[in-house]
């Protein structure tokens, strides 16, 4: 009765663990097991986990090693911060821009 409810996700287990943080670590092992299979191998070293929205701090691990918690990241050229999201990004699009108007202003006005 509360393996099925764990895994349902209406109950924590003995130790107060939430049961999508028992979900997390099952989907990122069946994740490296599908990919291992095509010859693919998660990088613990490269691999890092951005919690976005959530209160759950339990690690996450591939292959005994937990893998690094961050709070912001870059992906695709944009940053995504686990508080603003894409608003990190923007405002550092808007710095940038800004520079290099400062820097034309100069030239434009000599």
């Amino acid at each position: 009765m509360a393996i099925r409810q764990i895994k349902s996700g209406k109950a924590a287990e003995l130790d107060n663990i939430p049961a999508d943080a028992l979900n997390a670590d099952e989907k990122t092992a069946s994740v490296a097991v599908a990919s291992a299979v095509v010859g693919l191998n998660i990088h613990k070293g490269k691999s890092k986990i951005l919690r976005y929205n959530t209160a759950c701090n339990n690690p996450i691990t591939v292959d005994g090693e937990d893998l690094e918690d961050v709070s912001a990241c870059t992906y695709l050229r944009s940053i995504i911060d686990e508080h603003d999201g894409s608003d990190a990004d923007m405002k550092a699009r808007i710095a940038k821009a800004r520079a290099a108007y400062l820097q034309l202003k100069n030239i434009w006005y000599s």
